[in-house]
């Protein structure tokens, strides 16, 4: 569909690179160059679009007097993974080439995103860490992202499991749709089986319940051991990659990431991905600024 018009700003509907974006502009003149924000929607990689997310964005724009730019990635399952990163991220690196074109200031562009669209954030500025041709992100805004796909036992999973949206159960069919695979797999993932013992011994420094707060932990229990499944393991390989697991990414790369929000929810299922993520961030020497709604919901 569409844009709407707005009183308050000029919207474009346009293509970086055959990726198409909807991009928000503040109609008051600015003496200087404006803020960028680069916006990824969330709905699993598989649901939402730039129009499912338009009251966002223009309230970003309004509100921050900055330039936005909604990327309206391809979906899953029509579209496979890793599709919507890749797309994600050519519209970034064309908008940190070409923002001087939208009267933005290429070295204040931030990239942000809710659930799925968290993970491409923090996957993208990851991928980005290197690149010397283009502008630096300035920073990142992560809302309840969804980070990692090695444990579905942490304190808030166990806590939030059958909160309405998105219960523990409909995260891992998700993921597994996304991806193309076969639900059949989903108790073996939610048990862990997927992960054998090695990679969880090298893993656990930064994904382990210890890790989480004890306020986050009231009525935790540690959950029963499960057996390694070889041929699970085999199949859903790319649950360990970063583009879907950010958090797995090496120190290497985590300490040249730029400032980072990270916003959390109390009544969710990916609370405690934000708290490993925003540890790991703190961890490494980046500045995080961290706001948890205590009442909230995904």
């Amino acid at each position: 569909l569409p844009a709407c018009k707005d009183s308050k700003l000029f919207i474009k509907d346009l293509h970086f690179d055959e990726v198409p974006v909807r991009i928000y502009c503040p109609r008051v003149p600015s003496a200087s160059k404006r803020r960028g924000v680069v916006f990824f929607h969330g709905g699993c990689g598989m649901f939402g679009s730039i129009r499912s997310h338009e009251r966002i964005c223009r309230y970003i724009a309004r509100k921050s007097d900055s330039v936005v730019v909604s990327v309206g990635y391809r979906l899953s399952p029509e579209h496979k993974y890793p599709a919507q990163t890749l797309d994600c991220l050519t519209a970034t690196v064309c908008f940190l080439k070409t923002a001087e074109n939208y009267g933005v200031d290429s070295d204040r562009i931030i990239v942000c995103g809710d659930s799925a669209g968290g993970t491409f954030t923090a996957s993208i500025c990851q991928e980005l860490v290197n690149r010397r041709d283009i502008p630096k992100i300035r920073a990142q805004v992560l809302i309840y992202p969804f980070l990692q796909a090695l444990n579905f036992n942490l304190p808030s999973h166990q806590k939030n499991a059958f909160v309405g949206f998105l219960s523990r159960e409909h995260i891992v069919r998700f993921i597994l749709k996304y991806l193309g695979k076969d639900w059949s797999m989903k108790e073996a993932v939610l048990a862990g089986s997927h992960v054998p013992e090695n990679m969880n011994l090298k893993y656990r420094k930064w994904i382990y319940p210890d890790l989480i707060p004890e306020i986050f932990k009231l009525g935790y229990k540690p959950p029963l051991p499960t057996s390694f499944l070889p041929q699970v393991h085999e199949e859903t390989k790319e649950l360990f990659e970063t583009r879907l697991s950010p958090l797995l990414a090496e120190d290497t790369v985590v300490c040249c990431l730029p400032d980072t929000c990270i916003i959390t929810c109390e009544h969710d299922v990916l609370r405690d991905d934000g708290l490993l993520y925003k540890k790991r961030l703190e961890d490494n020497n980046v500045k995080v600024t961290w706001y948890h709604m205590q009442e909230g919901f995904h």
